[in-house]
């Protein structure tokens, strides 16, 4: 079965258009079929499922918008759900277009705009509008055959892709008018340009169907629905001459069946755990909107995970000198102001862009369960240092890394500042170091000792170097404390990671501070950074503290 047609088609890349396509189908040898869908979704499905193009049911996308199948959802609606089915698949798209939305100038437009967003083609049907789904009522009011084939010579003088397709669908055989009046109505729109028939019948049987093919005689492609004589084996359509034959809504209402017995299920039982096994996995849905192109996308365009900022909390102690506040706790899951310490720490970084954030734990561990954080412990907090616990997370000390202590609030702009730091290891030191505590001796301090004390002038560029940390340093010497922040570029942590090693050699890896860390960096020749600031950061390592940081929150 094969028809001539004069129109030549459009290639992208080598490739028909989809309204070449459609028309391939139509013109095919064989019988060729096309399948409901509603939205991108389920013409991703249609797709997936290896349909070669999909049917854009009226009855369907109504449906699915919760409305009747009577215009009453707008075409522009109509418009939109179809621009993300066509956006979402590349195969063609046959739009169920009722009557053409009123009369040839609505027509006109909606054949523009369609073609706009690449669809292959439309079938509008002979009825009046607002239209009526043909399968309610009986002896519905057909349109005047002058008026149809006009709105078909207007969508035809308005497609911008010449293989476009108008479909002319001929309701005579729902209404009760007889195969004369079908076929009457069939030559005046295959003249009037139609590129191929929809022939509709309501019978559970397909005698109508065949009798029409028949008498047509392949003048032009016919399409057929097959919604009510289902039970007709699909090679009597072959033998009969049909073009194309479409699964008209299937999809949703398999959809409807699927869903109706979910919920039922789930508000029964209170519970979903009896329905996961029988649906779509998530990844599923995210497999089917996409989610990979966008992961490789995101690759391409966005800025590499090496160039992605992430962070270190040690986090392991327990913080004895809270007494029983810390009996069922670690000090980082201390309360305050009705949320865990480690919260504060981590929402800060988190308004900083720092999501990837790695916890070490160590007491009470399974207390510290925060969700979007990862963790890792250290089993052997109670014998082994600061160092040890760094090391459990060596494998995400890489790219640009901030490493603090897990007791610690800051406010943000000493993040801020931080980020914008130049150097490959950067330490934050507050120049106000006496001012935190009247009784210095009441606490162990990172003490630092830097090539130039904090200056009021912005006027100095020059970089402040840290020469040595440690709580036993002269006090004339004394430039500030280090508060327990710290970044770390790729270079700095490839510095890291040889001090770990040599560490690990020479046995001090366990014993070993993050002070001890700092100096042994320094002796062997790496350059440490530091910026001042002023206050405006504490440490929780006793009840004053804890105090301190509610007011301080």
């Amino acid at each position: 079965m094969t028809f001539s047609s004069k129109i030549q088609p459009l290639s992208n890349a080598g490739l028909p258009s989809k309204a070449q396509a459609l028309r391939d189908m139509l013109q095919s040898a064989e019988l060729e079929f096309l399948m409901e869908a509603h939205d991108g979704l389920s013409a991703k499905i249609v797709q997936e499922a290896g349909f070669k193009g999909i049917w854009a049911s009226g009855l369907s996308m109504s449906a699915a918008l919760g409305v009747r199948d009577s215009n009453e959802a707008s075409w522009t609606q109509v418009l939109e759900m179809l621009e993300f089915m066509s956006d979402a698949t590349n195969i063609p798209i046959l739009v169920d277009g009722d009557t053409g939305y009123g009369n040839f100038n609505n027509m006109r437009r909606a054949v523009r705009k369609l073609n706009q967003r690449n669809i292959a083609g439309i079938c509008i049907e002979d009825k009046l509008f607002p239209k009526t789904n043909s399968f309610i009522g009986e002896g519905q009011p057909l349109a005047d055959i002058d008026e149809f084939c006009g709105k078909i010579k207007a969508g035809k003088d308005s497609q911008l892709d010449d293989s476009f397709s108008v479909v002319a669908r001929v309701e005579a055989l729902i209404s009760g008018w007889g195969l004369e009046e079908a076929l009457k109505r069939a030559t005046a729109y295959h003249e009037a340009g139609a590129d191929a028939i929809l022939i509709h019948s309501k019978k559970s049987e397909p005698t109508e169907i065949i009798a029409f093919l028949t008498e047509w005689a392949n003048r032009c492609p016919v399409v057929i629905v097959p919604t009510t004589y289902y039970d007709t084996p699909t090679d009597e359509f072959r033998e009969a001459g049909a073009s194309v034959a479409i699964w008209a809504n299937h999809n949703l209402r398999a959809a409807i069946t699927a869903m109706r017995e979910v919920s039922r299920r789930i508000q029964r039982e209170e519970s979903v755990r009896g329905v996961e096994a029988g649906i779509a996995s998530v990844k599923d849905v995210f497999q089917l909107a996409g989610n990979d192109e966008l992961a490789e996308a995101e690759k391409r365009y966005l800025p590499s995970d090496g160039d992605a900022v992430s962070a270190i909390v040690l986090a392991a102690s327990r913080g004895s000198a809270l007494g029983d506040l810390t009996a069922d706790k670690p000090k980082c899951m201390i309360d305050v102001l009705g949320q865990p310490s480690l919260r504060h720490l981590t929402s800060t970084l988190n308004q900083g862009g720092i999501r990837d954030i790695t916890v070490i734990r160590g007491y009470k561990k399974e207390v510290v369960n925060l969700p979007s954080l990862n963790f890792v412990d250290n089993d052997a907090y109670d014998s082994t240092g600061e160092i040890a616990s760094l090391s459990r997370a060596e494998h995400k000390l890489k790219g640009t890394c901030l490493v603090a202590y897990g007791d610690i609030l800051f406010r943000h702009y000493i993040l801020d500042q931080l980020m914008q730091a130049d150097g490959d290891i950067v330490l934050v030191v507050d120049s106000l170091w006496q001012q935190k505590d009247p009784n210095p001796a009441s606490r162990v301090r990172d003490l630092v000792e830097c090539s130039a004390p904090f200056k009021t002038s912005y006027l100095d560029d020059d970089t402040v170097t840290l020469q040595r940390m440690g709580p036993d340093i002269e006090k004339s010497k004394i430039n500030g404390e280090w508060i327990g922040l710290a970044k770390f570029s790729d270079s700095g942590c490839d510095a890291v990671h040889a001090e770990l090693a040599e560490m690990e050699r020479d046995g001090s890896l366990n014993s070993a501070t993050m002070i001890d860390l700092f100096n042994r960096l320094i002796s062997a020749g790496q350059k440490i950074s530091v910026i001042y600031v002023t206050g405006h950061w504490l440490d929780i390592d006793n009840a004053a503290d804890l105090a301190e940081a509610q007011m301080f929150l």
